[in-house]
Order: structure tokens, then C-alpha cells, then sequence
């Protein structure tokens, strides 16, 4: 996405703060002494490149345990010998203490109820400790506010805010799959940015309360808001017509609440009350607070981008049979009113990964309020009936969801409370176009008024000729650029009133995928020199350069990429540990002159059958020595200091 912090090409800007080698364990403070040098060494104006790295092998076993960074920054008029080595540097591991609000140590990653006690581990008699995550996600990285007390906050460079959000833990003590079985945990991590170098130091670490957003449902891709807010996201949404027979949602009550009779309280497991857009706020006391919008569909947001024009909001869809979704505000900066459009796809060309001209439907235009309204009162069966056999009563049509046939009729009345609460299926009733598979991260080029979309995975209802997308593939994915213009009308011929409308869609040929016919000798499904199921997305202006990280099940190891839009070419930049997926990716091009690639993975040594036979033996003892018997993941970023100067 657009990062800009202070948006002009021709300024001084100082390009990836932080100098660090990469190394398994975060560093809590500065090297000022070692970092100096670099920080004084200034590149003469010329346009920045990335000079990529190979994959890590089984020659080098410790390099795919653990995040690897072998590639280089340069500028025109210099070779590779002269460009400038990045590295990775980590501000914690999760499980790890760090300083809380208080000055009181607490666990990165940890895990609490609605009411801020922290949730336990008992799984195993006679231990006990507080979960924490190993799936840290979703970073933004933001602008420096004023009224920040420095010596307050213990900072004595510039004080500098992010929020981190946690998607799940993989397993409890007993090696239990918790997956979406407890509330996701926020944070807002307060950093001292070193002035002369732009490193950036953890002096606290405040979770972020979310009791008045009725807790958070995993919160997977994030990003920063042109007002400088984080965005989180709640993903893959509970079918509210069979809620009453998920275990996982039960068991998310239960710890949500710390109570196993809450879900017995309709008031409380109710589905409809997740799967929404939550917002966080830093104030300048380095504290955040939720605010969950209920207007932008009931969808699985993986992420949304917001636009240039601060109402625009575009979103990706992480689910089978999803659907391509915009809301556009009514005010500026606001997101709690606003309408609601679905994507029609017009195929063009099913080559590849395709392509296609888009139309937009209008679903409605609600309240953030309203809709909370509907979904504290409303039930399932009050919006439409839903049958999975095909009915003989007269009035249903028939629809696919989650990969399944359902046959759906809507109540008299209703169409608001459906566009909003079952968002898929009235989208799809309306004539959308649900048979997306893995919509993921989604980021905007500005200056070129194109967005960009990661495909992860190109399968089932996109190629079985079951919707009106039908393309070949391929499995391992790809990303899509999206032309945007004005002036375009809906499907009521009413003028969508935003100048940044998707209306073309076509695949990337050096952002897709290569599937293979078997694996080689690594256990790679995919080519391991292209990028295969893209996820996190995000786009520098002043770097020209699309980050694109990987979430792969067929890569050994998942990878960083960055791909320059002016010369097409693309190139590795990072390693995560093998088993983990790229996550908390954030471009950020201006932070008190500085610039920063935020770079997560999560849960590392998540071996799958088949993709890591031949590594896994060799891998598993550096895996869990790394992290925790792989209970642990890291947050951090790509760091590499030189300053860039701009003519």
C-alpha cells in the first residue's frame, strides 16, 4: 500500500533503519556503535533496486531455520558489488517478556479474556503458563503524534508506534489444536527510534483492550489507514445457520469469556457480531482502543486497503466462493457509514490465471450502528432460509458456499440485514461473483491508479465452471493488477461516487506461480524462483516496488519478494524458517525520514506431509531450538542502513 508519510519523491528520504544480522533472537536495544558508520554513508540520488538472494538450502540447514535475508538495496549507477546488504532484526519472540505499560514484565503475544485477565495454559497437570501466540500477523508501523511525552514513555530518541495483532496459537501445551479457539490479541508496541541511525528499540509493549468490540475473531491481515490508524481484520466468518454446532466457536466463547455457560447466552455466541472491520487508535500515551465497523460486509477480511481519497475501501475476501467487495464511505476518514458493492466478473480471457472486466452491484448503504443493532437482535432465520438439499417449495435459488451448494430465500424486508450480515450468500443471490478462492492481501500504486491482489491459490469453484470465473490456474496463485478509474455507475446506473473503482482485472505473468509435475529435490511443489501462493501485499510510491510475502504450501520455505512495476523484474529478499509463513508486512516509506519494511512470520516448523518429508529430520532440532519447541514466532523488520538522497 501507499506507506507515505510525508509523500514527496523529491524529499530526503533514509531508506530501511535498523542494522542487524539475522539472528533467531530479538535484540532489545540499539548498537549505535556498530550502526553508526552506516547512517553517516550517504547514496548518491538514483533510483532504488533490490538485488535479490538465492534460496536457502540443506548445505546451510541452520538458514532455513530461521529468518534469512541475503539480499541487497542499490541505486542506478552502481552494480551488486556496490550495493548495501540488508539483514533482519527482531524486537521479540513471542512468549519472551517485555516491558509493559507499567514498567511490569508481561508475554509478548499473550492471550486475555474479555475482561483483561490473561488465559491460561492447564493442559497439561502441574504446568501452567498464559498462551501466547506463535502466529503473529497483521503490523502498521505509525506517524509520530504529537503530545507524546518522551520521558514518560522512556524514549530518548523519537518516539515511534506500531500495532501487532495475533491471528491464533497453533496448539496448548498438550499439543491440542486450538486453532480460532481463542480471542485474537492486539498490542500497540512503543518504540525509541534512534535519530541518527533509525533503529528502533521496544521500550513497551500495551495490549489493547477489546471487551467494547465484543473480543476480536482471527485477526489476520492489517494495514494503516491514510489517517494513520490500524485496520485490523476478522477472518472466515462462523455460518451463522449451523454456529450452534461449532465446536471452534464454542470453545472461542468459552475463553473468550471465561466461562463455559456464556455459550448458552445468545447475547453472547453470536456470530454476527464477528467477522467485521475492528479499527485501533494509539493515543499518545503509546494505549489503544478498538472500534469494531459493522458496515463493510460480513466477510472474511483478510485485509482491507483504503484509497487515496480516505473513503475507497477495497477488501480482500479469504474464503471458497468469495466474492470481490468495495465500500465507499460517506465522509472522509470515517468508516462507520457508508455503501456496499459486490464485483460482477466479466471473463476476458481464462488463460492462466485470467482475466477480467469488472462491474459493481450495489448491495446497500448502512450504519456501523444499525448493523450492530440487526446483529444483537436479528437471528439467522430471520433474514432468509437456508436448505443444503435442493428444496420442492417454490421462491429458492440456488447458490454456492464454501465450496457447497445452498439453496437461499430471503425474507420480506430484509435485504439490508442480509447484504450486511450474510454478506456471501445475499451477494451471490444478487448476482456477484462468488467463486473466488483465497482472496488475500490487497494494496494500491497511487501514482498509476492501479491496485494489486493476491490470489494465493487458484482453485476449486475458480476452475471447476461452477460460478462465472473460469480460469486455468495455477494452484501455486497469483497477483492481479486492477485498473482504477472514476465516473463508473452501478448496476441500478447510479454514478459510485469514488474516483478509484476497480474495472479491469488481469493476472501478473511475473506474479504467478509455477506448479510443478513433481516435486524436486528440495520437496518444492511449486518453482522455488517464482513466487508461489502470494499473500501479504504492499506497495512502496517511492520505491516503485511491490512486497509481496508468501503463504505457501508448496514452498519449503516462504519467501519475501519485491517486484519493481517499472521493470517487471522480481526478486527474493527474504527467508522465513521453514514451515512458517511471511506475515506483518508493511511498506512504510517516511517515519521522521526514515524507511521501514515491517516483516512477521508465524508459526514455523508446520511441517505438511509430502512438502517437507526430506527436510523435516533434518530441520525439526534448529526449529525447536530457535523457537521455543515451536511454540514461539518473531516481530520485526528488514533492516539495512544507508540514507538515500533524492535530487
Amino acid at each position: 500500500m501507499t506507506e507515505n508519510l510525508a509523500v514527496s519523491r523529491r524529499s530526503l528520504v533514509k531508506l530501511l533503519g535498523g542494522s542487524a544480522i539475522a539472528l533467531p533472537l530479538a535484540r532489545m536495544a540499539w548498537s549505535d556503535s556498530a550502526m553508526a558508520a552506516d547512517a553517516v554513508a550517504k547514496v548518491a540520488a538514483g533510483k532504488v533496486r533490490f538485488y535479490g538472494m538465492a534460496a536457502p538450502g540443506l548445505d546451510n540447514p541452520e538458514s532455513m531455520a530461521q529468518v534469512t535475508v541475503g539480499s541487497k538495496l542499490g541505486v542506478d549507477g552502481g552494480d551488486a558489488s556496490q550495493a548495501f546488504e540488508l539483514s533482519y532484526e527482531a524486537f521479540f519472540k513471542t512468549g519472551d517478556k517485555v516491558p509493559g505499560p507499567k514498567g511490569e514484565m508481561i508475554v509478548a503475544g499473550g492471550y486475555y479474556d474479555i475482561e483483561g485477565r490473561p488465559i491460561m495454559d492447564t493442559s497439561v497437570p502441574g504446568e501452567s503458563r498464559q498462551m501466547f501466540s506463535d502466529c503473529p500477523d497483521g503490523m502498521s508501523l505509525l506517524q509520530p503524534m504529537d503530545g507524546v511525552d518522551k520521558a514518560a514513555l522512556g524514549v530518548k530518541g523519537n518516539p515511534v508506534f506500531a500495532v501487532v495483532q495475533f491471528e491464533y496459537t497453533s496448539r496448548n501445551l498438550a499439543k491440542e489444536d486450538l486453532y480460532g479457539r481463542l480471542p485474537s490479541p492486539l498490542a500497540v508496541m512503543t518504540f525509541d527510534q534512534n535519530p541518527e541511525t533509525g533503529a528502533l528499540k521496544l521500550v513497551r509493549y500495551s495490549p489493547v483492550p477489546a471487551g467494547n468490540s465484543h473480543g476480536l475473531w482471527i485477526t489476520c491481515g492489517a494495514s494503516r489507514s491514510p489517517w494513520n490508524t490500524h485496520l485490523s481484520s476478522e477472518e472466515y466468518p462462523t455460518d451463522a445457520f449451523a454456529a450452534e454446532k461449532s465446536d471452534q466457536f464454542h470453545a472461542f466463547i468459552t475463553n473468550l469469556y471465561g466461562d463455559a455457560a456464556a455459550v448458552n447466552d445468545p447475547a453472547k455466541a453470536n456470530p454476527y457480531l464477528y467477522n467485521h472491520i475492528p479499527e485501533v487508535k494509539v493515543s499518545a500515551d503509546g494505549s489503544g482502543t478498538v472500534t469494531k465497523h459493522f458496515c463493510l460486509g460480513r466477510i472474511s477480511h483478510e485485509l482491507v486497503q483504503v484509497c487515496p481519497d480516505s473513503r475507497t475501501v477495497l477488501m480482500g475476501d479469504d474464503m471458497t466462493n468469495g466474492g470481490a467487495f468495495m465500500f465507499v464511505a460517506d465522509k472522509a476518514e470515517d468508516l462507520s457509514s457508508g455503501t456496499l458493492y459486490v464485483a460482477k466478473w466479466k471473463q476476458t480471457s481464462g488463460e492462466g490465471p485470467g482475466a477480467a472486466d469488472l462491474s459493481w452491484i450495489k448491495l446497500g448503504h448502512a450504519t456501523s450502528d444499525e448493523v450492530e443493532q440487526m446483529a444483537k437482535t436479528l437471528k439467522p432465520t430471520d433474514i432468509m432460509d437456508v436448505v443444503r438439499a435442493e428444496p420442492t417449495e417454490a421462491g429458492f435459488t440456488k447458490i454456492f458456499y464454501e465450496g457447497k451448494p445452498n439453496w437461499v430465500r430471503l425474507k420480506p424486508g430484509m435485504e439490508k440485514a442480509a447484504a450486511f450480515l450474510e454478506t456471501h450468500r445475499y451477494a451471490a443471490l444478487r448476482g456477484g461473483s462468488l467463486g473466488f478462492t483465497k482472496w488475500e492481501g490487497t494494496t494500491v500504486n497511487a501514482a498509476d491508479k492501479v491496485a494489486y491482489v493476491a490470489m494465493s491459490s487458484i482453485k476449486g469453484p475458480m476452475k471447476d465452471g461452477s460460478t462465472d470465473i473460469h480460469v486455468q490456474g495455477p494452484t501455486s496463485g497469483s497477483v492481479y493488477a486492477l485498473d482504477l478509474r472514476d465516473g463508473q455507475q452501478d448496476d441500478q446506473n447510479q454514478t459510485i461516487d469514488s474516483a478509484w473503482v476497480p474495472v479491469h482485472m488481469a493476472g501478473i505473468p511475473a506474479l504467478t506461480g509455477e506448479d510443478l509435475k513433481a516435486a524436486d529435490e528440495m520437496g518444492n511443489l511449486a518453482n522455488a524462483d517464482r513466487v508461489a501462493n502470494p499473500d501479504n501485499i504492499k506497495f512502496s510510491e517511492d520505491m516503485r516496488t511491490l512486497f509481496v510475502g508468501e503463504d505457501s504450501g508448496m514452498h519449503v520455505n516462504n519467501f519475501l519478494w519485491a517486484y519493481n512495476v517499472d521493470d517487471k523484474s522480481c526478486v527474493r529478499v527474504l527467508s522465513t524458517p521453514s514451515g512458517a509463513e511471511s506475515t506483518g508486512l508493511q511498506s512504510v516509506d517516511n517515519v521522521n525520514g526514515w524507511t521501514y519494511i515491517m516483516s512477521n512470520f508465524q508459526h514455523p516448523g508446520d511441517w505438511e506431509k509430502g512438502l517437507h518429508d526430506k527436510v523435516k529430520d533434518v530441520l525439526t532440532p534448529l526449529i525447536n531450538k530457535n523457537f521455543s519447541d515451536r511454540y514461539a514466532a518473531q516481530v520485526g523488520y528488514i533492516a539495512g542502513m544507508r540514507q538515500l538522497k533524492n535530487a
